[in-house]
């Protein structure tokens, strides 16, 4: 993601554009992949403090730009949202051997049966496997 398709969708979402914000929507662009925490502050090169770095963090999930994907206890990754819309229905493959998180947008239907009077509000569907490179080794 370049300069301009991250302010482009800062501005969507009447977000000033910070460099903080920036860096982290150029390295979610940029790696075709969700990532950690660490795995991000590692590629903007402590150039934020911690307070900003988890503030822009916090406005980014609340404005719905990226979201958090949980695959255990231990392991939390973030994504960009698909088309820069609210998505929080659709399926993630994540890979035991390389640990590869990828969202699958062209997921099939997520219709589940629900008991009588049971509202959902959100799903979180999470396949774990191998991905395509790790099973070619």
């Amino acid at each position: 993601m370049s300069n301009g398709p991250a302010n482009e969708l800062l501005q969507s979402h009447n977000l000033r554009k910070t460099g903080c914000r920036q860096g982290i929507l150029d390295i979610l662009g940029q790696s075709g992949e969700a990532l950690t925490e660490n795995e991000i502050k590692e590629k903007l090169d402590n150039r934020h403090d911690r307070t900003t770095f988890y503030r822009t963090f916090k406005t980014l999930l609340e404005n719905h730009i990226i979201h958090k994907i949980i695959i255990d206890n231990q392991l939390i990754k973030y994504a960009l949202n698909p088309d820069s819309e609210i998505e929080n229905d659709h399926v993630h493959f994540y890979c035991k051997e390389c640990e590869k998180l990828v969202c699958i947008e062209e997921s099939s239907s997520m219709d589940i049966n629900l008991p009588r009077g049971f509202k959902a509000a959100e799903t979180e569907i999470i396949v774990k496997g191998t991905c395509n490179t790790c099973s070619e080794k």
